[in-house]
């Protein structure tokens, strides 16, 4: 993937942004990653002659992750409140007025309360309108609270809460498992050392600050955004997901949901993007047009 584009300074540290700046008409699509990775797990998106040659791609490293830097206030930068009015802010600096959002896994949560904060711009110093014309959705369980929580992750179920994910400290083991337990799904053809690089090189306090506060039920009522909100929202999984429920996904009232289900592919898990970009990347461009038309 090519370099960061530029860093910008924000309320929330120092951000690296890539943006492969393409100039027309349609929505750009902005790129959320998940908790302690960066960036970099949307590289097969970023070099896909099929989206960038449509759209405007846009994606950053969350503070704490990847090359963008430590927050200078944990409490109010590493939450999703935090995460998406920093997404906000980077749409806004770049004039960009309309946008599809692919949220991966922390990512996906973080693109839920996007939906809610657009409905209030004046909540921003920089009001400019921003229309998200849809979200999609890979490895996030709209949930917000203990007992959503419980339901909404596999691993919770088996009495861990978030498990690695939710834990400041790592070990070097602990790091290199969770790097190649992730987006790899444990398949060592799927793992690159840079994962673990990620891993180890994100703020801890970023997993402890981030899963207290969805823990304790902090930030916004997801389950109810995704029901009551008029967004259309894509919910595209590996069949073979390995930490969300995805019972807990089809049992959802979803408000607006792309083709009335939500998508299972086959044979894949956590990242399905990563593992099969190319099957993926025929789902995304086919929600992104059907998105444009919203």
């Amino acid at each position: 993937m090519a370099s960061p584009s530029f860093v910008f300074e924000s309320n929330h540290g120092l951000i690296s942004v890539m943006d492969t700046t393409l100039k027309n008409d349609a929505p750009a699509l902005l790129l959320l990653h998940g908790n302690s990775s960066s960036s970099k797990i949307f590289r097969h998106i970023c070099e896909s002659p099929a989206v960038t040659s449509r759209w405007r791609v846009v994606t950053f490293c969350l503070p704490g992750h990847g090359s963008s830097s430590k927050a200078p206030d944990p409490t109010k930068s590493y939450n999703m409140r935090g995460y998406a009015e920093l997404a906000i802010q980077v749409l806004q600096r770049l004039n960009i007025e309309s946008a599809v959002v692919l949220g991966w896994s922390l990512g996906g949560h973080i693109a839920i309360e996007m939906i809610d904060l657009l409905k209030h711009p004046d909540t921003f110093a920089n009001s400019k309108k921003i229309e998200l014309k849809g979200i999609m959705i890979t490895g996030t369980p709209p949930a917000l609270g203990r007992d959503q929580v419980l339901q909404g992750f596999s691993m919770a179920s088996e009495g861990s809460e978030l498990g690695l994910a939710g834990q400041r400290d790592w070990s070097e083991a602990e790091a290199l498992a969770f790097s190649q337990n992730s987006a790899a799904a444990g398949l060592e053809k799927f793992w690159e050392p840079w994962m673990y690089e990620d891993a180890k090189g994100t703020d801890p306090r970023v997993r402890c600050v981030m899963a207290q506060n969805f823990l304790d039920g902090v930030g916004a009522d997801q389950r109810r955004i995704v029901e009551s909100k008029d967004v259309l929202i894509a919910v595209v999984n590996g069949a073979e997901e390995q930490f969300v429920d995805l019972a807990y996904l089809d049992n959802i009232r979803w408000k607006k949901l792309w083709r009335g289900n939500c998508m299972r592919l086959q044979g894949l898990h956590h990242a399905p993007f990563w593992e099969e970009p190319d099957a993926f990347e025929k789902v995304l461009v086919e929600f992104v047009q059907d998105a444009e038309r919203e």
